[in-house]
């Protein structure tokens, strides 16, 4: 099993390596030659074209067609893993008393790294922001479509569904189906003391076929699959956009790689006495496979088979807290928020102060729960900060334009801290329960 588990890994990091590199060697012929022109075209209608966009019925795009058909594998088996491992992991827990520690203990955690990381990454974003680091004049920018803005706190009303059938047909529906799960096994606890029920059985037998088909696709199809997803984003990636906000990418950055490979290894460190380079070395291919699918839902099932079979986290207690860390934990979406919301306030000209800075970290914490765990969601949810704060003029409306347009790569990498996070507070509630294998851990 280890070995199995470090050859994927190194697969994966080559896949990784050779996929930012074949991207950029196609970033440099589509700067070169141009977007319109004749060889890069033919280059991207043949690799990298989005076939679903419109003028693209003649295009073959490959690489989108291979990675998009991973993710959509992935993409698949969302709902009912979620709804049986959540479902499991309570109704099999009969101490009342221990499934309300858990409880506690991960929302607590949960709440506790996300403020954390939004005083983080305000403080230095502030710190900048006074120093004029973001007062950026934005040339050439186009207009695309963006958001509509909403009030953060409908995220309560769409915990409680309307129509359960609904709520089993879309992903984006997550905090529905969690709400089911945990009452349905409630109820299951609840009803079934003496013996197991039908539901129990049939949810243990969903979550083997899924175990089974996650297995194999991601073994199989897993490396290739992050070669055509990285290779695809950065050919595409120009630079065009990337200078004006040089500031904020750098310094998204920079926070997001200080919380993923310092703060999270000295957590790990301190709460369980164990070595944090293990976990690094451990949780390595989970952050590589973020980064490439760039939805913390398409990697939760290597992030749970990760946690538990190599990490020796508890299944019950990987089981309740990744799926809802998937869904409300954001260490890395509200860093990138809070960062991107000060770098529009000061290209809009805005005054930002410690009372502002705070509205705007409440404001990035409860949207950060509401962020869809899929590609692009999270810079448009931004919206709804920036339209609490009232920045909607017209130079922060064409700075938030410029996120769209460049933030896919920033949040790659806001997606495997996500992924981390969920592993941590995992790993950290285990340990507080005497759940934490710890030979598993360390072989």
């Amino acid at each position: 099993m280890k070995n199995k588990s470090n050859r994927l890994a190194i697969k994966m990091l080559i896949a990784m390596v050779a996929g930012i590199a074949v991207g950029l060697f196609f970033m440099a012929i589509r700067e070169k030659w141009g977007a319109d022109s004749a060889v890069w075209m033919t280059v991207n209608n043949w690799l990298f074209q989005d076939i679903t966009a419109a003028g693209a019925e003649k295009a073959i795009g490959l690489f989108y067609i291979g990675g998009q058909l991973f993710v959509r594998a992935l993409q698949l088996v969302i709902v009912p893993m979620v709804f049986t491992s959540i479902v499991l992991a309570i109704g099999t827990i009969r101490d009342a008393s221990m499934l309300g520690r858990i409880s506690l203990k991960t929302f607590g955690w949960f709440l506790g790294t996300t403020a954390a990381a939004l005083v983080l990454a305000g403080s230095v974003s502030l710190g900048l922001f006074k120093a004029g680091a973001f007062h950026t004049v934005l040339e050439g920018v186009n207009a695309s479509a963006g958001s509509v803005g909403s009030n953060p706190l409908k995220v309560v009303l769409d915990i409680v569904p309307s129509n359960i059938g609904a709520a089993f047909s879309v992903n984006s529906g997550v905090l529905s189906i969690i709400f089911l799960a945990v009452v349905t096994g409630l109820g299951m606890n609840k009803l079934s003391n003496e013996k197991e029920s039908s539901l129990h059985t049939l949810c243990q037998e969903v979550s083997g076929i899924i175990v089974t088909f996650l297995n194999f696709v991601v073994d199989k199809f897993g490396p290739a699959a992050v070669f055509m997803l990285l290779s695809r984003t950065f050919a595409t990636y120009g630079t065009n956009y990337l200078r004006p906000a040089a500031a904020y990418v750098l310094l998204t950055v920079a926070l997001l790689l200080v919380y993923l490979f310092l703060a999270y290894p000295v957590i790990v460190a301190v709460t369980t006495r164990l070595n944090p380079f293990v976990f690094i070395k451990k949780i390595f291919k989970v952050i590589v496979f973020g980064f490439s699918t760039s939805s913390s839902a398409a990697t939760l099932p290597l992030n749970v088979e990760t946690t538990t079979k190599e990490l020796g986290a508890d299944k019950q207690i990987a089981s309740f807290v990744l799926p809802l860390g998937m869904t409300i934990n954001m260490d890395g979406t509200a860093i990138m928020q809070v960062v991107a919301t000060l770098f529009l306030a000061g290209v809009g000209g805005y005054e930002v102060g410690v009372g502002s800075l705070i509205l705007i970290m409440t404001l990035a914490l409860i949207a950060s729960v509401g962020t869809p765990a899929a590609p692009g969601a999270g810079a448009v949810v931004l919206f709804t900060i920036l339209s609490g704060m009232g920045f909607t003029g017209e130079a922060a409306m064409m700075g938030y334009t410029l996120i769209l347009a460049i933030n896919r790569p920033i949040e790659m990498l806001v997606t495997s801290l996500n992924c981390v996070g969920d592993s941590v507070a995992s790993i950290v509630v285990a340990k507080s329960e005497g759940k934490l294998d710890e030979k598993i851990y360390n072989a």
